[in-house]
Order: C-alpha cells, then structure tokens, then sequence
C-alpha cells in the first residue's frame, strides 16, 4: 500500500470534517491586506501543544492551493510530527501536502542533543543561492551551528530509523493504541479525545472557576502511577515512544485511564 493510503488509514476518528471552508480565512486576508504583503503562512500539520489538534479535511490541502495560487511560501513546522511519529517519515506524506519549507527538530538526535533542520524546496534554494556575484547565500548563523557532537548524534539517530524501520513502525502500533485511547471516554468529565499515530489528546472538562486544574491532577497522579504524560491546561498529550511496544502502550493507557476514574 502506498504511503499515503496507509497514512490515511491511521487518520483520527476525530478529525474534524469540512476543513477547506477553514482555509478560506487566508484568502480574505489575501483580499484585505494583499498577497505581496504576506511572505508565507506557518502551521503545524496537527497541532500538538495547543492539544493535539489533526486539521480539518482538506485544510492542508487548501492551504497549499491558495498559497501556491499567490505565491505565498508554505512552511510546515514538524517538529512533533516528523521522523515517523504519524506512521509515515514527515506529516507531509501523511496528508500529501508538500509545503515549500519544513522545519525539524527533536526527532533528528532523539531529543538527546540539541540540533534542528530545515528542508527547502529546491526553487527556494535557488532564490537563496543565485544571488548576486560575491554575496553571502543566507546571511545568517548561531553560535553553535553544525556541532560535531550534535552531527554525531543526528547521523546516528539516522541510521537508528532505518536499521530498526522505526520511520514507518507506527502504521503497526496506530490502530491498537488508537482503539485503547478511544476507550478513555467513559468518565463524564472526558469531553473529547481524538488521535492521530502515535499522537493523541484527550480533553478534560475544565473546573468551575479552576481551569487547568484536572490536568494537572492527571499528570500528577500519572506520574506517581509511573507513567509520565504532558498536559496543556485540561488536555492530556500522549505521544509514547516510537519504540514503546503494544503491551507498554497498552499499559500507559491503562494508567491514564485509572488516573482519570479517580478525579472528580
């Protein structure tokens, strides 16, 4: 099965419908502000500390059509999704939306040294490098830019990914953890909980007059439980390790679920 239909096949039960609609937000701002004044349009393909948010049908592919329409660049930020965590390389082949510059971190050394990346279309390289004669391409740098020690770690991330399949090893574990965090709906105060890969957000109904309250509980209680989950206000964030094995997904969810019978 080609990469994307099986990505496809692990899109999230909750994945809001009707999304190209959303999209057409830009071209009103097209219309107000004018395209020449908007350089590009950044998102994430799923939104992963707002609370794990898989866009709308159509919505990335919207987006690419409108900005290729007037010239605007599309970056993808990946740094969540890349490097497999949807059960494909880059949530760009999840959707099939090839945005013109990608930005990547964490993923490229494990998150064991600090080191990102950015991929570019080959037509804003060359807007980059055929400039005029004797000029400096892309005059910018950091400090600590191309580390040997951070190299070393990303090439043998790299070699990590391909030796052990781990880029596409999610299409494997999705639908099991998928069918575990969809059982967590039970209590009354889950008011939603949507997935995608090894990706998923389950939303707490927030305290009167205390917001965020319940999901720090269940991130406490979590973690006394021996499961360390993140939270952003009253949504708890999975994203379990490309390792994990459906026994250890199993049993993180298990916790979750005992966690969350235990708040009121």
């Amino acid at each position: 099965m080609h990469t994307h239909d099986l990505a496809r096949n692990a899109l999230s039960r909750g994945q809001p419908t009707h999304g190209a609609d959303k999209a057409e937000d830009l071209e009103r701002l097209v219309a107000l502000h004018g395209a020449e004044t908007i350089a590009a349009v950044i998102v994430e393909p799923v939104a992963g500390s707002a609370g794990v948010l898989p866009p709308p049908v159509g919505y990335l592919e919207r987006l690419r059509e409108i900005c290729t329409k007037y010239g605007i660049l599309l970056i993808f930020d990946e740094v969540i999704t890349g490097f497999g965590r949807l059960g494909a390389p880059f949530a760009s082949q999840v959707f099939g939306v090839t945005p013109d510059i990608m930005t990547t971190a964490k993923g490229v050394t494990n998150g064991v040294f600090p080191m990102g990346a950015v991929f570019a279309g080959r037509h804003v390289h060359d807007a980059i490098v055929q400039g005029p004669a004797g000029a400096i391409e892309l005059f910018h740098g950091y400090t600590y830019s191309g580390h040997p020690s951070a190299c070393a770690a990303g090439l043998a991330t790299l070699e990590i990914y391909r030796r052990e399949g781990l880029l596409t090893r999610v299409g494997d574990l999705a639908q099991g953890f998928e069918d575990a965090v969809h059982g967590l709906k039970g209590p009354p105060h889950v008011i939603d909980v949507r997935n995608l890969g090894l990706m998923a957000g389950i939303e707490l109904r927030p305290r009167d007059g205390a917001p965020g309250a319940r999901g720090l509980e269940a991130h406490v209680k979590a973690f006394e439980a021996g499961a360390l989950i993140r939270y952003t206000g009253d949504i708890i964030a999975l994203s379990p390790p490309l390792i994990a094995t459906p026994d250890e997904l199993a049993r993180l969810v298990g916790i979750v679920g005992a966690v969350l019978d235990t708040i009121d």
